[in-house]
């Protein structure tokens, strides 16, 4: 298993931006495809964005489309989030997660999670 550890996250408003980051170890990161979820206060888990092991393949939720952008480097071990025009819906913790390329689970791997929250 990978171990995953989330940062960035914190109190911002409206309309602002922040970049979560995703730091990768044990594991050849490469070896994995990576996600981002998020749960908001009372609601499921949702996945908000992925991206294939080499970078060349991402998926947005509809939700953010065209406001998050998420990213990896190889080279650094690490994922990022970049995540724009914030809302106060956007409130929530979000997690990384990792999937093994070769394997047929899911998302086994999961870090702790960052706060993200958004005034109004």
């Amino acid at each position: 298993q990978v171990q995953l550890v989330e940062s960035g996250g914190g109190l911002v408003q409206t309309g602002d931006s922040l970049r979560l980051s995703c730091a990768a170890s044990g594991r050849t990161f490469s070896s994995y495809h990576m996600a981002w979820f998020r749960q908001a206060p009372g609601k499921e888990r949702e996945i908000v964005a992925r991206i294939n092991w080499s970078g060349e393949s991402t998926y947005y939720a509809d939700s953010v489309e065209g406001q998050f952008t998420i990213s990896r480097d190889n080279v650094k071990n690490t994922a990022y989030l970049q995540m724009n025009s914030l809302k106060p819906e956007d409130t929530a913790v979000y997690y990384c997660a990792a999937r093994y390329k070769f394997g047929t689970e899911g998302f086994g791997s999961w870090g702790q999670g960052t706060q993200v929250t958004v005034s109004s």
